[in-house]
Formats: structure tokens, C-alpha cells, sequence
């Protein structure tokens, strides 16, 4: 496995693999990995014939109060992982060298960066997009693969891609979770022993709501009560948002149907999780 660390060297590698006729696959990670990334490097080596994986924690989708500093990172670890997932070359750039001085462009995707995480993070999404666009055109994969923990991130995403012509095929997996039901996240290192009990209850208002769907509920108010309720049983547990919408537009709905999507963002102690399902879909 390739370890390379500039953007020239990145695009150079990626041309002289389009060139030989092989198909390339993208898994864009600001690193700390864990098992829900692997199962998208995964799937990205059986899509084609070079697996790239970057790790950058991107500094222009952080708020200034947030975490961007703290954010957990280990190269080494992160290497080993990727090893085991079959990765073939690890794409880890320089801030610097993503945002040279003088940098001033940045891609802004309009209504479905509006509800949800862009309520609450002003300007997070265009800076993923910006950097999801920028690796997209470094890389040059045939597709690219993300978790659909970030729901709104992958809408967010395709919606660019399609809307720019980009020619790439955007995938989105399905969420890893730990046996006892918490959404796998590089964030959950933050945690401490009594915190990581109370994140559960973001996985439980979420199975609470779905059984309630399948017993034939589809009121989005009697829903969304169970939801808060559920929630609020944790006492250190604060809602950013909780939020059902329709699956593809994310626009607000009064009654529920398979497309359903179920949004959640809490704050359990100082870590900020979320979490969601789509009703009609299998866990």
C-alpha cells in the first residue's frame, strides 16, 4: 500500500491509472477509522481495480467553537486498518497544500443544506462539498462510497454531482453499528463509560419510532413524541434536532411513509452524535 501526500502526486498516480484501463474507487475519511469505514473500502475494492481511501480532517466544514483541534487522529492506526480493507493507497494532504494561500472557492449546494445539520452548523456543508469536490477531481474515481450515517452529508453530495455533471457514481452504505445498536463514529471516542450508556438512546428512540411504524402509526407528531420522550429519559442528553422528513427532498411531513427519513443530533455530555433511519427500510 501507497501512502501519498500531495495533491500532484495524487492526480499523477490517478492518470497513469485511467490510462491503463483500470477503475479507481474513492473513500473520502478525516481518519480515527473504524469498521463502518472498512465496510465501504470494502466494497470500494470489489467495485474496481484501485482502492483509494483519503484521510484529511478538512478545516473548512468546522465552526469555530467546534471540535476541529481535538479531532482524534492516528495516521498509523489508521494505516492498519486500511491495510486490512484492502486499501491500496492512502491519499493523506497538507491543509496547506488542499488551500494554498490565496484560496477563495468554494461550491455551495442550496435547499438541502438548509434543514437538520445546517440549521445548527452554519457553513459545515460547503465545506464538505467544496473538499468532497476538490477530491473528487485529485482522485478521479470511477465511484465514490459514504455511510449513510451522514444522511444529509450523501444528499448533499449526489445533488452536487449530478448537478455539476460530475462523472462519477456516488454510493451510500449502509450504517455500521456496535452490537449493542450505537451508529459507528470516529466521535464516540470522546465518550466516557456513563456517556457511551447514554448514547444508546439515540438507537433506541430510533427502533422505538420504526416498531411503532410497522404497528401501522404514521402520524409524524405521535412519532416524533415517542422519539422525544425516549430522549429525553437521559438526563445529560440535549436534542439539537429531531426530525422526520421526506427521504429525498428533506422537506418537512405530517405523515409518514417508507421514505421517511428520522433525524437525529444530540448531545451526550460535550459530544455531539447523530444518528437516523429511513422507516420503510431494514436495519
Amino acid at each position: 500500500m501507497r501512502i501519498i501526500n500531495t495533491v500532484s502526486g495524487m492526480q499523477a498516480f490517478s492518470r497513469d491509472v485511467r490510462k491503463s484501463g483500470k477503475t479507481i474507487s474513492l473513500v473520502p475519511t478525516m481518519g480515527y477509522l473504524h469498521e463502518g469505514h472498512a465496510s465501504l473500502m470494502v466494497e470500494g475494492k470489489r467495485r474496481s481495480d484501485i482502492l483509494v481511501a483519503s484521510i484529511f480532517v478538512n478545516p473548512t466544514q468546522f465552526g469555530p467553537t467546534e471540535d476541529f483541534n481535538a479531532y482524534p487522529r492516528d495516521l498509523e492506526r489508521d494505516r492498519k486498518v486500511a491495510v486490512s480493507a484492502g486499501v491500496d493507497v492512502i491519499f493523506a494532504p497538507t491543509a496547506s497544500d488542499m488551500y494554498p494561500h490565496g484560496y477563495q472557492t468554494y461550491v455551495n449546494v442550496e435547499q438541502l443544506t438548509l434543514p437538520l445539520c445546517g440549521a445548527s452548523r452554519p457553513g459545515h456543508f460547503q465545506g464538505v462539498t467544496t473538499v468532497v469536490a476538490k477530491l473528487l477531481n485529485i482522485v478521479m474515481p470511477h465511484v465514490a462510497l459514504f455511510g449513510k450515517k451522514d444522511f444529509q452529508q450523501l444528499a448533499v453530495i449526489r445533488r452536487m454531482a449530478a448537478d455539476l455533471n460530475m462523472d462519477v457514481e456516488i454510493l451510500g452504505m449502509p450504517i455500521v453499528r456496535e452490537a449493542d445498536g450505537l451508529a459507528m463514529s470516529s466521535r464516540n471516542a470522546y465518550l466516557g463509560p456513563e456517556e457511551r450508556k447514554d448514547a444508546l438512546c439515540l438507537s433506541r428512540a430510533l427502533d422505538a419510532a420504526r416498531a411503532m411504524y410497522r404497528n401501522g402509526e404514521r402520524s409524524v407528531p405521535l412519532l416524533m413524541e415517542k422519539v422525544l420522550r425516549i430522549i429525553g429519559e437521559v438526563p445529560g442528553a440535549v436534542i439539537d434536532y429531531a426530525d422526520f422528513r421526506d427521504g429525498e427532498t428533506l422537506e418537512t411531513l405530517e405523515t409518514a411513509n417508507g421514505q421517511t427519513l428520522i433525524a437525529l443530533a444530540v448531545k451526550i455530555g460535550k459530544t455531539r452524535l447523530i444518528d437516523n433511519c429511513v422507516l420503510g427500510e431494514e436495519q
